[in-house]
């Protein structure tokens, strides 16, 4: 039960990262393309340079739990590397319930009248010519929280099975 929902959440995660990875390559192609376009034809678009933020910003609140998904975040415990499974889950374990849970609860909480005051009025760019969906932006907060809540939901599962069966996750 508990392998088969985090193998789920797993999935998600990474599906979601996939997607958004693409944007990564249309980035650059739009960046080259704001560069072409200012120094070759003297033409700018501020939606144009808008749009490099908004994909730059679903890039990386999108792909944050996928990241925690592979371990790829910064660890400053040095002790970590040394532990066997056992340990490892322990401190996987204990860092998710009372550091990494509450703080995306707490950030779902805290950002949740931002986001819904931004929707209450279609929030828009505050430069003409800009992008007209900052209210979509900012719905990113909430939603990277969640992902990342249930991936650490998912890190959970796996510390207990770890700890259960002593099978590294």
């Amino acid at each position: 039960m508990l392998t088969s929902l985090s193998s789920f959440i797993d999935s998600l995660n990474h599906k979601v990262s996939n997607c958004v990875a693409w944007l990564t390559t249309l980035m650059v192609i739009t960046m080259f393309s704001i560069v072409v376009l200012r120094y070759g034809f003297n033409l700018g678009s501020i939606a144009l340079q808008e749009s490099i933020t908004y994909m730059h910003g679903l890039v990386f609140m999108l792909a944050i739990a996928h990241t925690l998904k592979i371990d790829g975040h910064v660890r400053v415990d040095i002790f970590y590397q040394r532990w066997g499974d056992k340990g490892r889950a322990w401190v996987s374990l204990i860092g998710s319930l009372c550091l990494l849970l509450p703080v995306c609860v707490f950030i779902i909480y805290i950002s949740w009248d931002y986001v819904q005051t931004s929707w209450s009025y279609l929030e828009g760019s505050r430069e003409a010519g800009g992008l007209d969906a900052v209210f979509l932006l900012k719905s990113l907060i909430p939603l990277m929280a969640t992902l990342l809540l249930l991936q650490g939901l998912s890190e959970v599962m796996k510390s207990i099975c770890t700890l259960r069966n002593g099978v590294a996750r």
